[in-house]
C-alpha cells in the first residue's frame, strides 16, 4: 500500500490517525466554543472531549484554546487551523455530493399558483440553476386545480392538506396568514393602536386563494379566529392573485392578508406591517 507520508514528513510524528480523529473534536469544540456543547453533539462526556484536545495540542506542539474562568476562546493558532478545517469540510462537502446529481439533465414542467411562482419559486430559481445547470424548469402558473391527465406537467404546488390518492405528496413548508398594510396607510388608520378600527379599512381581497374558495374566504377565516367584533367590513377591492393583493397594499389602498411565505421580504425591509393575530392556515404542497 502507498504511504502518503514519507519517512522524513514532519506531520508523521505530529499527526497518526488517532490525532486525525481528534481534529474533528477539535473542529466541533471551535464551532461552539464549549467542551460541554461539543460532548452533547459528539455522544460522550466533556472530559473526554477536554483529554483530546489536550493529546492534540501535545501532537501539535502549540495550545489551541485559552481556558477562561467560564468560557474557552481559540488562540490564534487554533483560530488559523479552524478556518483551515471550516473551509475543507466545506470543500469535502461539495466533493461527497452524488455524481448522480450533478449529471442530471433534462426538462422538467412545474405548476404552480400565480403569486406562489412569482413571490417563492422565482427567487429560488437562480440556486437551482447552479445546482443543476443541465436541467431546464418550464414553469406554468394557473387558479385552477392541476389535471395530470390533461396538463403535461411533472409537478404541481398546491396551497392543499390531506392525501392526493394516486399521487405523491411532499409539504414543501409551513405557512401562515396576517393582516398587512402600509406603515403610511397603518397611521392614517390608527389601527395599529386599535386593531378593531379594521371595520373602518378597505379590505383587499384574493379571490381564488384556495380550490373553490370564496372571494373573501380568507379574511372572513381569519375574522372569525381573530374575533373580531361585527360583521366583514364590505369596502373592499377584489382581485384574481395575491400578490396583486401585496402590491396594492404596498400602494397604500388597503389591508390585505399577507402570506407568511409571500410577505416576509417586505416585512423585513418595513414596506409592510403586520396587524393583529398570525393565523395558521395551510401548507404548500407538492404533488407529482
Amino acid at each position: 500500500m502507498l504511504d502518503v507520508f514519507d519517512d522524513h514528513d514532519p506531520l508523521r510524528s505530529r499527526l497518526d490517525s488517532t490525532q486525525f480523529a481528534h481534529l474533528h473534536t477539535f473542529f466541533v469544540v471551535a464551532r461552539l466554543l464549549s467542551f460541554q456543547k461539543a460532548a452533547n453533539t459528539l455522544f460522550i462526556s466533556a472530559s473526554a472531549v477536554s483529554h483530546r484536545i489536550s493529546k492534540l495540542e501535545s501532537a501539535l506542539g502549540f495550545r489551541l484554546f485559552v481556558r477562561l474562568t467560564r468560557r474557552i476562546a481559540l488562540t490564534q493558532d487554533g483560530l488559523r487551523i479552524f478556518n483551515i478545517l471550516n473551509e475543507t469540510m466545506a470543500h469535502l462537502a461539495n466533493a461527497l455530493q452524488p455524481m448522480s446529481e450533478a449529471n442530471i439533465a433534462g426538462r422538467i414542467a412545474v405548476y404552480a399558483r400565480p403569486s406562489f411562482a412569482r413571490c417563492w419559486l422565482m427567487p429560488r430559481l437562480a440556486v437551482f440553476a447552479q445546482y443543476y445547470p443541465e436541467v431546464c424548469v418550464d414553469v406554468r402558473t394557473g387558479n385552477d386545480p392541476i389535471d395530470f391527465r390533461l396538463h403535461n406537467m411533472d409537478l404541481a404546488i398546491e396551497y392543499a392538506g390531506g392525501d392526493f390518492v394516486g399521487f405523491n405528496s411532499e409539504q414543501l413548508l409551513g405557512e401562515r396568514m396576517t393582516p398587512v398594510c402600509s406603515p403610511q396607510y397603518a397611521a392614517q388608520h390608527h389601527v395599529h393602536q386599535y386593531p378593531e378600527r379594521l371595520t373602518d379599512c378597505v379590505l383587499l381581497h384574493d379571490a381564488f386563494a384556495w380550490p373553490h374558495a370564496v372571494h373573501d374566504a380568507e379574511w372572513q377565516m381569519w375574522w372569525q379566529y381573530a374575533a373580531q367584533k361585527g360583521a366583514l367590513p364590505t369596502r373592499c377591492f377584489t382581485f384574481d392573485s395575491a400578490d396583486l393583493c401585496l402590491t396594492a397594499a404596498l400602494n397604500h389602498v388597503g389591508v390585505a392578508i399577507g402570506r407568511e411565505q409571500l410577505v416576509s421580504p417586505y416585512l423585513d425591509s418595513g414596506l409592510l406591517v403586520k396587524l393583529g393575530v398570525i393565523l395558521c392556515l395551510y401548507r404548500p404542497m407538492a404533488i407529482i
